[in-house]
């Protein structure tokens, strides 16, 4: 890991209005190359790191390649190895390319997909403490209003998954709030 913390670029999603409500406040932040290939595994890496600044319940695996979002959890995927394209924001949003030593902090309620991956593709995902035992959406317009005030509803979370109390996602966050 860089010893000064790296600023995440940011980015907002709008809601398509009946499926994706992705969040009316907070943007998903992408932190390129917080960590390179060393001795110690990336996804050890990550997992010691979202350990230490309060974010728990991790797994190690891809992501889904259909549309979905959590409204009740703010997620951390650290991309432990591997190159995807993933699409944030639901049907409506944006692809990016990632890679081994990213990560990308998505607000509860954030659409995202997997649009292709090189075959060693992994990340390592986490939540808040309190958020682990969160709920997989898919587009459903009968259940968009429900959805959106759980979105609204859930916490922040109490520190940045890599730099935290002190970290770029409590600054930007907060900041969306005011």
């Amino acid at each position: 890991m860089t010893n000064k913390p790296i600023e995440p670029a940011t980015y907002f999603f709008p809601s398509d209005g009946n499926s994706i409500p992705n969040n009316p406040t907070l943007p998903v932040l992408i932190y390129n190359q917080v960590f390179n290939t060393v001795d110690e595994s990336i996804a050890n890496q990550f997992e010691d790191a979202f350990r230490k600044n309060g974010w728990t319940g991790c797994w190690r695996w891809s992501v889904y390649d259909f549309h979905h979002f959590h409204c009740d959890a703010h997620e951390a995927l650290g991309v432990a190895s591997g190159t995807a394209n993933l699409h944030l924001g639901g049907p409506h949003g944006k692809a990016f390319e990632v890679s081994a030593g990213d990560l990308i902090v998505l607000p509860a309620g954030t659409g995202h997909k997997n649009l292709g991956c090189s075959h060693d593709f992994q990340v390592v995902g986490s939540y808040p403490v309190g958020q682990e035992n969160y709920t997989t959406n898919r587009s459903d317009a009968a259940e968009y209003d429900n959805v959106l005030k759980r979105i609204t509803a859930t916490p922040l979370p109490e520190s940045d998954p890599m730099y935290g109390k002190d970290g770029p996602l409590m600054r930007l966050w907060r900041k969306s709030l005011r």
